[in-house]
């Protein structure tokens, strides 16, 4: 996760971006053709120009668009469609490269045709090496054959011709099959996991949208600048700020692609959908209905994050839902549900505590282990000033105070894979073990140098104290 200092302008800028409409998602679902154009929508261009104004004017890191910064960005995009060199021909880099000089330009215009037209040559690519592999799975491997595959083709050079291409698919397509065979599976499950795993990837780039697209361009921008800068397209922003505040409002189920269906994973406890008791793991989601009594949206071959912008929506508010039963089998009669939408809090990514007994020199200790995963806040309860509102201090303060209740005789802050979040809760949260005093130095882009400071004397914890990081802490942790 990002710092918020540096993200949280952008965040709020964009997250107010209009969402899809159910009409504009049944139709960006439904419509799976191979030759269709993606092109910006009508309002990219402002937003462009917007990004492109305040990264080169307020940015930390002052920069200089120009033609330098311009071929790091071209590059940056090529990398993001095409990491592995297995998609483009060299032709196509040859003609992408009359843009490699001009984004600088075309960002302050902003000018998005170099961008969509890259990537439209790019899903015309994935079309024809998936059309290539699912005929080539018609016939099976010799494993026999002694010959070799390179997996990381980063340092490779691009390919020339369409037989290099399949030459280098054939080989991709053998590797993928003989791990499947070393699992044990026989030709014909090896096909069809294959068959079926590759149809996935040719719905999944058929489905793509523009702002999908606009999102990758403008952070192969932010990246070429600094790896901790995005742009946030709205759904994005959404899901970072349900991550921040550890909250939603839905039904409370976790749900993921099963082939064309919605399946759910795991119900919430304590949420609506567990409530309601109507729907449960490993159903099948097949409709949505925005009210009792509303028409059902046929939701077979969706994508998961369309889906579930549909079961979202605002608390008090009804979703029905058409729902085949894992117990039935995927050609049962679907059942009709509704489940009322409320705020569903998510437990399993808030911070959590333990006791473990650790035994030295004939003595057992008992330590309280604290587990942060990320430095969390709700800030629109905390901007509306409501008592309650959700944040890392206090809950860390509550498991603090139990474990002390607990007579532990020491406590460990783990702060292993914890990504960071937002800087003020991780100045307020060291303020709980320091008296008082300076915590971090926060230099802006004028040169400006911040102290952040725990102003508090009060300590909730002065007992022996351990904190453990490991090397994917970052950030504010």
């Amino acid at each position: 996760m990002k710092n918020i200092l540096i993200l949280f302008f952008t965040v709020v800028i964009f997250s107010n971006c209009q969402q899809s409409s159910i009409d504009e998602l049944h139709a960006q679902n439904q419509i799976l053709d191979s030759n269709k154009v993606i092109e910006p929508l009508d309002f990219h261009p402002e937003i462009n120009k917007m990004v492109t104004r305040i990264l080169s004017r307020y940015h930390y890191k002052k920069i200089d668009l120009n033609d330098s910064l311009s071929s790091i960005i071209f590059d940056n995009y090529i990398k993001s469609l095409d990491y592995n060199k297995s998609y483009f021909l060299k032709s196509d880099i040859d003609e992408f490269s009359k843009y490699r000089y001009e984004l600088d330009e075309d960002l302050y215009l902003g000018k998005l045709l170099p961008a969509y037209q890259i990537f439209n040559t790019y899903k015309t690519r994935m079309n024809e090496r998936i059309k290539y592999a699912l005929s080539r799975l018609d016939e099976e491997f010799d494993f026999t054959i002694d010959e070799s595959y390179k997996i990381d083709r980063e340092n490779e050079d691009w390919l020339s011709t369409t037989e290099e291409l399949n030459e280098l698919w054939r080989k991709k397509l053998k590797h993928e099959a003989l791990n499947l065979k070393l699992t044990g599976k026989e030709w014909e499950n090896i096909k069809e996991t294959l068959t079926n795993r590759y149809k996935n990837y040719h719905r999944a780039i058929l489905q793509y949208k523009s702002e999908e697209v606009f999102q990758l361009y403008l952070n192969s921008f932010a990246d070429a600048i600094d790896p901790h800068s995005n742009y946030l397209a709205p759904i994005t922003s959404e899901n970072f700020n349900i991550r921040m505040k550890l909250s939603l409002e839905g039904i409370g189920a976790t749900l993921r692609n099963d082939n064309e269906y919605t399946k759910v994973v795991s119900i919430v406890p304590g949420g609506p959908a567990f409530k309601a008791d109507n729907i449960h793991e490993d159903d099948l989601i097949t409709g949505v209905g925005q009210g009792a009594d509303a028409d059902l949206v046929d939701v077979i071959g969706w994508r998961i994050d369309d889906v579930v912008q549909l079961i979202r929506g605002d608390k008090g508010t009804t979703v029905k839902l058409s729902v085949l039963r894992a117990a039935n089998g995927i050609n049962s009669t679907p059942d009709t549900i509704t489940i009322v939408r409320d705020k569903v809090k998510l437990e399993e990514q808030a911070a959590q505590k333990k006791i473990i007994t650790i035994r030295e020199k004939e003595t057992d200790f008992n330590l309280g282990v604290i587990e942060i995963p990320s430095f969390y806040v709700d800030f629109e309860a905390k901007r509306k000033g409501e008592v309650d509102y959700r944040s890392t201090t206090r809950d860390v303060k509550k498991l603090v105070d139990e474990l002390k209740e607990e007579k532990v005789d020491g406590i460990i802050i783990d702060l292993r894979n914890n990504g960071g979040g937002a800087l003020d809760e991780a100045v307020e949260l060291t303020g709980l073990f320091i008296k008082e005093g300076p915590v971090v130095q926060v230099r802006q882009s004028s040169g400006a140098v911040n102290v952040e400071e725990d102003p508090d004397p009060e300590i909730a914890y002065d007992g022996p104290l351990a904190v453990i990081v490991n090397r994917y802490s970052a950030s504010a942790s």
